[in-house]
Formats: C-alpha cells, structure tokens, sequence
C-alpha cells in the first residue's frame, strides 16, 4: 500500500494527522501523530446538529497517543502491528458556549482495536467491523481516534482551524451557576493569554467529539477539574481526575463542596478502586488550595490565573488585577441597610436561579449516540464498551455491557455513595435556571431603588468579574456608557476607528464605537450592569431604542436597571413596595438609635404617615433628628410652621420632577426647613453648606469633587437672609442647633455637613472627596433658585483641568448656556465671558467628546451652536456700532469703543477657530464640500484680522488644500 511507503495524513480542517510508516516508527513505542500547516486543506463533512464549542488546538501541537502514555501498565507493551488507510478529513464547528466539536456523520468503529483470538494477545489495527465484546486495555481515556472509513465529505460553511490548549478545564453537572462560573474561568485565563479548552465531556454525544476532546487532553500543560457533588457520580470526571494526576499537573478546585467532604467518601464501602484513587489524587494535588462558593468566585478565579500565569511564565497582559476595586462601586455600602429580603430573593432567583437544578449521574441513554460510554462497570468488568467505542485501561479484563447505572453495588440496590452525594443537591424542579438576564426595580421617587441595587451589588459581586455603575438619566446615558470604556479598557477615540481604504461615516463611527462596548460587555466574562434611574427607553439624542444599547443575549453579563417607569420593554420587573411600619421606625430614630418615650414615639409615627414611609424622607428626617439633638416633637411643630411659596415652574425642571414636588409638601417643608437650619446656622458669614446645595442641583447627576463644588459657591452672591421672616417662628427650634458643630468650617466640612443631613452621600472616587446629590435634592434646590445658582456654577466649571473626569458636568454646563432642542437656554453670559468659556469649556468637550468618544454627531452639533452664538455676539457689536454712530454727543462720551472693539476682535478670531476645528472634524467623516466652504471662511476672516502670511492664516490654508486633496481623490 502506499501507507507503508510514505505517510498518510488525514486532515480536520487545517489539523493534519500524520501516521507515521513502520520504517520510520521502529524506534519508537507507538504511532506519533503530527500536525501540518492549514495550506494542506482538504474538503469537509458537514457540520452536526449537535452542539459544537470552537476547538482550539494548534497547529503546530503534536498530540500524544494514550498508547505513548508512560502510564500504561505493563501488561500492555505488546508489540504493535500496523495497518495503514485512508482516512477521511474531520470538521468542527466553532461555538461561543462549550468546547463541543461536532460532526455530521455516523462514525465507524475506532481505528485501534483488539483481536478478538485467545491466543493472540497482539494489539494491531483490524477493519472497521464492531465487535461484539472485544477485550480491551483499560485506562481512563479511549485511545485518540482516527477513523479509517471513507465517506463522503462536503465543505463547511467555516474552516476554523485548530490550536494548541495551555490548559483542559473539564466540569460536570446541569447547575447553571457551574457552568458560568467554568465559562468565566475560560474567558479570564484567555484574557491573560492562556489558551484554554472547557469541556463537560459527558454532555459529548458522538465518537468525534470525545476524540478532539482526549488529543486535547493529551497534549494539555495543565488540567483543572472543577470538582462538584456530580463529579464523583460521573465516570468521565474520574477520568480527567485520575489522568491528570498521575501525570502531576492536575489543579483541582473545588466547587461548592470541600476536601474534607470528599476524604470522608473514602469510609464509603461501596466506592470502587478507581473512585478511590481519584480522591486520592484529589487530596493529593490539593496544594493551592482552591475552592469556590458563591461568596468568592472572583478572588478564585483570580487566584486560578495567578497560578497558571506563573507556572506558564507568563506575563500580566491586563493591568487591572486587583480583585476588589476601590472605586468599583460609586458609593460605600450603607451598613444601615434593612428589609427589602423579599426583593432581594426576587432578583436572586431570576439571575441565578432557585438552586434546583437536576443532575444527570449518567451521561446519556443507551444507544443515543454512537462512541457515548454510559457509565462505569462494576468491579467484576474494566471494560466499558458503547458499539465501536474501545478505550485504554490499566488492566486486562472481561467485557460487558454497560450499564445504565454509573454504580451499583453486588445485591442491585442504589450506591451507598449515590445516596451520599444526593443529600447535597436540590430536588428536581422544571425551572431550573435564571430566567432572565436583564431585571428592572422600579418604583416611586424616593422609595429606596439605587439602596436595594447598591446592596445587591456589594452583595453578590463576587459572583461578577465587575460591577459597572452608570447613571441612567436621559441627557447623560450615552456618555456614561462610553464612559465604561475606561473600566474595560477599551479605546473609543476616531483616529483608532478608521477603516483602511475609506472614510467612514460618522453614524458608522458612532455605531462602531457602540459595538465595542457590546462586543465587550455582553460575552461569557460576567460583569453586573446597573443602570441607575432610567428616565426613558430612548436615548435622548438620537431617539435610539434602548434595544440597541442592550441585547437579546447578553452572555455571561446581567443587567439590573432601577427606574420610575412603570415598565421598561419586556424586561422583567421588581416593584418595589413602601417599608414596613418597623423597618420605617428604625430611619426615624437615626443614626444614633435614641430611644424615645412613648409620646415622642407617638410624634415619629406621625412623621411615618406624612412621609409616606418613603426612605428619602425617612432617613432625612432621622438625620435630622440625629444631628441637631431635637425631640420629635419639636421637629415636627418647626416643620409643619414652614410656608412653601407659590414659585413659578423651573424652565429647567422636568413635569415629572414638578410634580413630584406638588404631590409631596411635607417633603417640601422638611427640605424647606433643612435650608433654613443651614442658613440660620452659619450665619451670614460665608454660608458655603447652603452655597454648595444650591450650586450642586445644576451640576450633573454624578460625583462632584468637593473642590470644584466650592469653587462654584464662592461665585455664588450672598442675598440676604432669605429665610428672615421665619426665624421669629422657628426661633425655639433653632435654639436646638446652637451647640450642634453646624458653625464656619472648611470646604471637605462643609460638604460633609451636606452628607450628615441625609442631602447627599459620600462616592468611592478617588482622589480626593467626592459626593453627590440625592436626585430629589437637586429637584427642590432647583425650584429654590435658578437665577444665581446656574450661573455660579457655569463660572465654577471653568476651573476643571481634566474634563475626562468631569464630562458629565461640562455637558451639564453647556446645556445651561445654549439650552439643547426645545430647551432655551438658562444662563445668559456677558459677550467676554461667552468667548471665555467657549473657549475653555465649550471647545475642550466638543473635541474630547470627538476623538476619545466618537460622539461626532454632538461634538459637531455643539460647535455648531457656538458658532451661532458668535454670529448673535457679532450682530449686537454691529448694532451697537451703529446706534453709537447715529446717537447724541454726550451718549458717545460715556460709551467705551475702544474695549467693544477689542471684545469684538476676541469673538471673531475664536468664530475663526471654530470654524476651522469643524471643518478639520468634517474631513473625518467624508464630508468634504461642508468642510471645504467653512475652510474658506474661516480663511477670509483671518486674512482680514491677521494678514496673508500669519501662522494661523498658513495653518487654514493648509487644511483647505488638504480638503481639495481629499476631494479629488474620492
């Protein structure tokens, strides 16, 4: 044959299996399989309906034959005799699940069989014929199959080629919480350049499938066996726990059990050999001490890598290594928090399951799928035979027929160890994953929703490889999810987006840029989403569905969203109900857990019924109570004095906010009350606490750093006493304050001040102090003053030296100074503090928002509206002009030519700029006329202002050339 001349290969799919000629194997024990380059790519059969994972075993990897194993017994060393066929090239389908390879055709009896002659104890290769009972050398693993039968192939649709695995993680059972946690122990060893191979084998329904997975195996530098309750009930895991531990590199973790619970089935009579030897393994290479339960899967899949990357000798590829994150979470957990286990339970269950899971203890039936072995035989028969399947064994034994039982003890009744290990699981239940992958908390202002997901963050966040916070407001949401670029460590800036050979459009920019996030948000790597008080199911710029930002199949990530929409698409929903009278009452009394007599008691309940047992309110009140060492009952006599002014509506309030604030006037009166106690406090010698709650409802709905909020206070003027005429009613309740610490302090005392009242809470950010505002507290401090405050904060926005921390404020600022849709703008600058900010803060954003964000469409939209501003400044300077020239004598004394013209210089050489950066901005995108005529005007004007030859006139020119270049070449 032409097999003994030179070598046969068979190809799958870019992996050539080499079998080497007798001549050129005489020297060594068995046949060496190697692999080839992908060029000697032949056709394919079709892909299985199965369930197939991408194998990922490479090229240049030479699986090792179970029969050159060293852990063969003895008795096993026959001489070979071998016969050389043809054999017929294999494909795999890849999927994003389970290393699962599938094929499509019925596989014919393995390559290596015995002699079924007494007397010839030969080990050769005979034709594909089944045998009926064939002896069999028995190991743990089927020898490494090569089928020699000639079928017919066709081409797969892909032809994904093989690659080498560092590391075999191989799992048993149907709990769904097993395999996420197996899948995220992949995606992070991958993550740090490990290649790994996932494999609950006993899921594997065809002969081809068990053949990938035991060269895999083979050819492995490391084996993890993820050790549950069912790994001991499943034959296979024995294998892989036996194997790997013979061969010294088995790192077992275990998964919600432990090793002593495992040494204690040894006392079990009914286990087998085998079984005691994997245990034995087990105990044995139970060195680094890995074990996994619900409350600390990150730390050990953390810990798992570390080893592996220092076995390996790799380097760290991600820079982010520490398990628990400072600023991973936006705010410290509220170790006040009570109740809401019920809630809790609810969004337990649909991201993880009820705990009920059914666990298979055989991998299939009798007969399902060819080269599927059921079970373990008993002690009297190594041999596990399923129609053509043969495997290696350390002994010589009988043959019998599987069993459809993994154990069963000599007088037929369920295994002692059977009974054992079900006492650990949970009964069988239909519904037995989690349900859902997207839960939404909704519920009224103030009852508590960002408490219940901040406690179910800290709670679960082992569970996740991070928690990604982001606020959920309709004029923030875009940035705030691009935002999670830098937790991911993604780069979203245009320059790295660009397509070679064309420009992209700018929406193709914008979606890309999305699909990064997705792409690596929503995969097997787990990360809990919260999305914090979603205001619509739109985005707010581009009307977006937010089917577009979020997916059907989210992966390994859950998304937990908290809104006052009664309901947010077909997403699951958790109402959230009012507190409990008892739950209510431990609020009221405060941080300082006062007991009170029975009246005041009395008087608490009365806060309880008019707050309406909402947490907001509660904890403020109690705060308040904790803080100015008041009984209830004159807290609330001052409260119920306090007079809420008729004020006309906020143009910047939304009707939703404005509602709120009508349909709940003691909530009013109580913020009303706070104010006056700030202002009564401090006097009227700087009052920076009540400053920084009026300047802080116009900053964003995120952390502001104390700093820059002072910094927004001190521009704030002091009116007076605005709360004058209360001070005579309110006297005695004041009285209360005077030794309360509440006098001058510092900027990080001031801001405190702020947080011991209930008004706003310390943030995780870091460096420095950061807090932010309840969403309530900036909707009543928003209807107190919207003439002075805006303005102040507009002028302390200016002093930010890093805008990619504080985005979301300067957008807040320009929101103010050029209102955005059919908003009108709220803050009316004089012309040199319009070119002071535009030039500071306006033309920053718009660029950073361009090229770190691909935001192109606002960047350019916020340029434009500059621009326009610019044009309006320009045409009162010429009306100006004109009513100078037209107007009497002495009115022309008074008026200052000289520094409107010097103003008027400013505006248009920064118009200049503007529109140069726009035209620059518009050659990214494709839009050359647009880009071209800007150019062209922004030329003219600098040629006017500064002449021919200036620099910045060149610099114009340069990019208009530059454009005609690009035009001419599309």
């Amino acid at each position: 044959m032409r097999g003994e001349e030179e070598p046969e290969e068979a190809s799958l799919v870019g992996l050539t299996i080499r079998t080497s000629s007798p001549a050129s194997s005489s020297s060594k024990k068995g046949k060496d399989l190697h692999t080839n380059d992908a060029s000697d790519s032949s056709p394919s059969i079709k892909n299985s309906p199965f369930n197939s994972p991408s194998l990922v075993s490479p090229p240049s990897s030479a699986f090792v034959s179970a029969l050159q194993s060293p852990y063969i017994s003895p008795r096993a060393t026959q001489p070979i005799t071998t016969t050389h066929k043809p054999s017929p090239p294999v494909s795999y389908k890849g999927s994003q699940s389970e290393d699962v390879p599938s094929s499509s055709y019925t596989p014919p009896s393995d390559q290596y069989e015995f002699s079924d002659d007494p007397s010839d104890r030969k080990l050769k290769l005979s034709a594909c014929t089944p045998d009926p009972a064939p002896p069999r050398i028995s190991f743990s693993f089927p020898v490494p199959r090569v089928s020699l039968a000639k079928v017919s192939v066709s081409s797969p649709a892909t032809n994904t080629k093989l690659r080498s695995s560092d590391v075999f993680i191989g799992f048993h059972g149907q709990n769904p919480n097993l395999v996420r946690f197996c899948k995220w122990l992949k995606s992070e060893l991958e993550l740090q350049g490990i290649a790994c191979f996932v494999a609950d084998r006993a899921k594997y329904s065809d002969t081809q499938s068990h053949e990938i997975a035991d060269r895999v195996i083979c050819s492995v530098t490391y084996g993890i066996v993820v050790v549950s309750c069912s790994s001991l009930l499943n034959y296979l895991s024995l294998e892989e726990v036996r194997f790997f531990a013979q061969k010294k590199n088995l790192i077992p973790i275990f998964y919600g059990t432990g090793p002593s619970e495992i040494m204690g089935l040894l006392n079990c009579n009914a286990i087998d050999k085998e079984c005691k030897e994997a245990i034995d393994g087990l105990i044995k290479s139970h060195e680094f001490k890995l074990e996994a339960n619900e409350s600390n899967w990150r730390s050990c899949v953390a810990k798992t890598a570390t080893i592996l990357r220092g076995k390996l000798g790799r380097k760290s590829v991600v820079d982010k290594e520490t398990v628990d994150r400072i600023d991973e979470l936006p705010f410290p957990r509220n170790r006040s928090f009570l109740g809401r286990e019920k809630e809790m339970t609810e969004m337990e269950i649909a991201f993880f399951g009820n705990g009920e899971y059914l666990e298979s203890t055989t991998p299939s039936t009798k007969g399902e799928a060819s080269g599927q072995s059921e079970g373990l035989a008993d002690e009297e028969s190594d041999v596990v035979s399923t129609r053509n399947g043969k495997f290696i064994s350390l002994e010589l034994g009988k043959c019998s027929e599987p069993r459809s039982e993994a154990w069963s003890d000599p007088n037929g009744g369920k295994n002692s160890l059977k009974r054992l290990l079900k006492t650990k699981k949970y009964r069988n239940s239909n519904n037995c994953k989690g349900s859902t992958s997207v839960v939404c908390v909704n519920g009224v202002p103030g009852i508590g929703k960002t408490e219940l997901a901040l406690e179910f963050a800290y709670r679960y966040s082992q569970r996740y490889k991070m928690v990604l916070w982001v606020g959920g407001e309709a004029r923030y949401f875009r940035q705030n999810l691009l935002n999670l670029s830098f937790s991911l460590g993604l780069d979203m800036s245009a320059d790295a987006e660009k397509d070679r050979g064309r420009l992209r459009s700018f929406d193709e920019q914008e979606f890309e840029a999305f699909k990064r996030i997705k792409r690596e948000l929503f995969r097997d790597m787990p990360y809990l989403l919260v999305i914090d008080n979603l205001e619509i199911e739109k985005d707010w710029w581009e009307g977006k569905d937010l089917n577009d930002l979020i997916p059907r199949n989210t992966g390994g990530t859950h998304v937990l969203i908290t809104t006052r929409l009664p309901k947010v698409m077909t997403f699951d929903t958790v109402q959230l109900s009012v507190l409990p009278s008892s739950d209510a009452m431990v609020l009221l009394r405060g941080r300082r857990k006062k007991d009170y007599p029975a009246e005041e008691v009395e008087i608490l309940k009365l806060f309880e019924e008019k707050l309406g047992r909402l947490s907001y309110g509660l904890w403020v009140i109690g705060s308040l109570l904790s803080e100015l060492s008041i009984p209830p009952s004159a807290l609330f006599e001052a409260v119920n004095k306090v007079q809420i002014e008729e004020r006309s509506a906020s143009p910047f309030v939304n009707l939703n906010d404005e509602q709120y604030c009508k349909s709940n006037p003691f909530v009013a009166k109580v913020l009303a009350f706070v104010l006056a106690v700030l202002e009564q406090a401090e006097g009227n010698r700087n009052l920076l606490s009540l400053k920084m709650l009026l300047v802080g409802a116009w900053f964003a709905p995120v952390p502001i750093h104390v700093n820059l909020l002072a910094a927004a206070a001190k521009n704030m003027p002091t009116s007076g006493n605005r709360f004058s005429k209360w001070n005579k009613c309110l006297s005695h309740t004041f009285a209360w304050c005077g030794g309360c610490g509440l006098g001058r302090r510092s900027e990080e005392d001031a801001a405190f001040l702020l947080v011991r009242l209930g008004l706003a809470r310390m943030t995780n950010r870091q460096p420095g102090c950061w807090i932010q505002f309840h969403p309530i507290t900036q909707t009543f401090a928003r209807r107190r003053d919207y003439i002075l405050a805006p303005k102040a904060t507009v002028q302390g926005v200016r002093k930010i030296d890093n805008p990619l921390l504080n985005l979301d404020h300067l957008w807040a600022s320009a929101f103010l100074v050029f209102g955005f849709k059919s908003e009108p703008p709220l803050v009316q600058l004089q012309a040199m503090d319009m070119v002071l900010y535009i030039k500071r803060t306006a033309l920053p954003l718009a660029i950073t928002a361009f090229t770190k964000f691909s935001r192109c469409n606002s960047a350019l939209e916020l340029l434009k509206v500059c621009t326009n501003v610019l044009e309006e400044v320009e045409k009162s300077f010429v009306s100006q002009i004109q009513d100078w020239r037209q107007g009497s004598l002495c009115w022309k004394k008074k008026t200052s030519k000289k520094v409107d013209e010097y103003v008027w210089q400013d505006v248009t050489l920064l118009k200049a700029l503007l529109l140069e950066t726009r035209a620059k901005l518009l050659l990214r995108g494709g839009h050359f006329d647009s880009g071209e005529e800007l150019c062209r005007t922004c030329i003219s004007i600098r040629t006017v202002m500064l002449g021919h030859n200036h620099e910045l006139t060149l610099a114009a020119q340069e990019t208009l050339a530059k454009l005609v270049r690009m035009r001419s070449k599309i």
